[in-house]
């Protein structure tokens, strides 16, 4: 009876402590799964639109499934070599045996001189000759799937604000199409010595086009355009309001299966 009553404990205090390590294992994952939801959106919640003059005249929400996501390193180094490797112009040439100057005949004949026999003097084997196996005309570039693509491009998006060096403005465009007119907005936006402008093909104005052309250290790209080169290429990035939306209704479209289906699980 003994025996009995204390196995009977023995199995009760067992059937408690793992009901307490199963409340803890799951306290903790929706604690930990609270914990992420909340820190996505305080990071990337939302970011000022400022005017030219610097001052604050609103605030623009970012796409969690966009911006909430972490750097991808390895897909921004593919991203810059595909780009930088469709720079390439690939003109660098050699002549082979058939393309040098020289006679085609034999210079002796083949047997009786002593000598080492010879065919052509264009020989690859002669200073002066034909060059073996080298360099031909050809195109670097290949092909980039255009997910990827995008990907690099939310990567660099999310490094420049989290490294505060992309500001959103309400519009680029100023009464005049003036350099200094623009070199004093920079200045006050805090640009730095490279920027990159981005506007959209619909606002691209000629005013702004005049103004900034002559900028050193400036480019004005289209929203459309843009690659993640160029963001990481210029030290800060002025969007107007109307780009950055552009590009995130862009990016929306290839946003990964896996990203949404997390956060669909953290909500």
């Amino acid at each position: 009876m003994q025996g009995g009553l204390c196995l009977a404990l023995d199995n009760q205090i067992s059937l408690l402590r793992g009901e307490q390590t199963g409340y803890r294992s799951l306290t903790k994952v929706r604690l930990a799964a609270w914990m992420a939801s909340t820190k996505r959106e305080e990071a990337m919640a939302n970011i000022n639109v400022v005017n030219l003059g610097g001052q604050k005249v609103g605030e623009l929400e970012l796409l969690d499934d966009i911006f909430a996501t972490e750097v991808n390193d390895g897909l921004l180094w593919e991203a810059v070599k595909h780009y930088r490797a469709a720079l390439r112009q690939g003109t660098a040439a050699t002549k082979n045996r058939s393309q040098v100057s020289g006679a085609g005949r034999k210079l002796w004949k083949q047997k009786g001189t002593g000598r080492a026999r010879v065919g052509s003097i264009r020989t690859p084997l002669w200073r002066g000759g034909g060059t073996v196996h080298g360099p031909q005309p050809r195109s670097y570039e290949y092909q980039f799937p255009k997910k990827k693509l995008m990907g690099a491009l939310r990567s660099a998006l999310v490094a420049k604000i989290s490294e505060g060096k992309l500001t959103v403005v309400d519009s680029l465009v100023v009464d005049e199409g003036k350099t200094k007119l623009y070199r004093n907005a920079l200045n006050k936006l805090e640009a730095g010595k490279t920027t990159l402008l981005v506007e959209t093909s619909r606002k691209l104005d000629e005013k702004l086009y005049l103004g900034s052309r002559n900028l050193d250290g400036v480019e004005l790209v289209l929203s459309s355009e843009v690659h993640p080169y160029d963001l990481l290429r210029y030290e800060h990035a002025v969007f107007s309001k109307d780009a950055i939306e552009a590009l995130q209704e862009t990016l929306k479209k290839f946003v990964p299966k896996r990203s949404k289906a997390a956060g669909k699980e953290v909500a």
